[in-house]
């Protein structure tokens, strides 16, 4: 009865006045439609042009999807309690937010640190993944999710009302040791270990680009624009990390701050800004694809203007007919140019190895037992290890 009665008051207590109550809708709703919209957008794009129909673009797809179900079901809550200016919501619904907070949001910084892995793969160990792989991964990541997100749901920890009393998460504040012992371990497994992966990884990735700096016979476009798209790769997955870890790291020192007993010094606006820059990352995927990504943007381009991209190639078409017709020294082609194989750019930490070829099995150790003799295998060791 005690707890019915503490229940009910914790839902009629009301922390803000009624232009911030109104305010903080008008936030929490714009997050919301920016993030469905943003992330039904990159799905759409995924399923319509095969050109994106990647592995790394697979895991994009699945932290969109992540973001998409935090926008829907992490925010109706809130921004209905905002509206109505206090939580009027039963426990039930109060479990289910902060479950669902949990899930996805634990997903989506485990899918960030899988897509690093992916990256130095494929940039510092010059081994490219396959779908398969990237389904397993997907896999592991959504078991791994539902089993921290489930804990509270079976007695260790539980869901409660966060000190705006307009959301719910697990209960930080519990002195309770079992309660304790979660947190800090959520804490290790859903935050230091991911971060510490994504560390390391674009770590050693930054370390092998900028050995390209020193790199003396990098004559070939082809190559080197297969090089700048891993770059750019590379520092689109970098940005998204920066941005997501910007958005979630304050709200765990908050919440790790309130672990420790600092409860009284955390007011409830300070718990709901951040609460509301946490659920922000799930709106900026698309502005990162669309700014950092020339693909995406043609898709984009295509999906929007499809009539337009008609128009210019019928013009490109005629212009190319045109000078066709124009006289000139006729060009004479070798069959042996149309069976040239495509030319892909791989290279580990202690060398840069070139490999001309369209087999993409190949990888890096046969590479190496290969260059000698291999006409397709070019290595092209960096300055500072002649200097050495």
């Amino acid at each position: 009865m005690m707890n019915l009665v503490n229940s009910t008051a914790a839902r009629e207590e009301i922390l803000f006045s009624p232009s911030t109550y109104k305010v903080l809708a008008a936030s929490v709703g714009t997050i919301g439609v920016l993030g469905v919209c943003n992330n039904l957008l990159m799905l759409l794009l995924y399923c319509k042009f095969k050109r994106l129909k990647t592995p790394t673009n697979l895991l994009l797809v699945n932290i969109s999807i992540s973001d998409l179900l935090l926008s829907v079901f992490g925010v109706v809550f809130t921004f209905v309690s905002c509206v109505r200016g206090r939580w009027v919501w039963d426990s039930a619904a109060c479990v289910w937010d902060g479950f669902s907070k949990s899930l996805f949001g634990i997903s989506s910084i485990m899918s960030l640190a899988v897509l690093a892995y992916e990256r130095y793969i494929r940039v510092v160990n010059a081994k490219a993944i396959d779908f398969s792989w990237v389904w397993r991964a997907i896999t592991y990541i959504w078991l791994y999710s539902l089993a921290w997100s489930g804990a509270p749901l079976v007695g260790w920890n539980k869901y409660s009302l966060e000190l705006h009393k307009l959301g719910c998460s697990v209960n930080w504040d519990s002195r309770n040791p079992s309660d304790t012992s979660y947190v800090l371990l959520l804490f290790l497994g859903c935050l230091l270990v991911p971060v510490g992966v994504i560390a390391y990884c674009y770590g050693n990735i930054l370390y092998s680009i900028r050995m390209l700096r020193n790199i003396q016979d990098l004559q070939s476009v082809r190559l080197a624009k297969i090089v700048t798209y891993e770059k750019n790769m590379a520092k689109m997955c970098f940005f998204m990390i920066t941005i997501f870890l910007f958005c979630w790291v304050p709200y765990a020192m908050l919440s790790f701050m309130l672990v420790y007993g600092y409860a009284s010094k955390i007011t409830p606006t300070v718990t709901i800004i951040l609460s509301l820059l946490a659920k922000s990352s799930t709106a900026y995927n698309h502005i990162i694809y669309l700014f950092m990504s020339r693909k995406y943007r043609w898709c984009l381009m295509q999906l929007l203007c499809s009539r337009l991209m008609r128009i210019k190639w019928i013009i490109k078409d005629h212009a190319v007919r045109v000078r066709g017709e124009k006289p000139g020294k006729p060009i004479v082609l070798s069959e042996k140019v149309a069976e040239r194989p495509k030319k892909r750019v791989t290279f580990s930490s202690s060398s840069i190895i070139f490999i001309i070829t369209s087999d993409e099995t190949w990888d890096m150790d046969s590479a190496a037992d290969d260059n000698s003799t291999n006409p397709n295998v070019i290595q092209v060791r960096p300055l500072k290890s002649e200097r050495a």
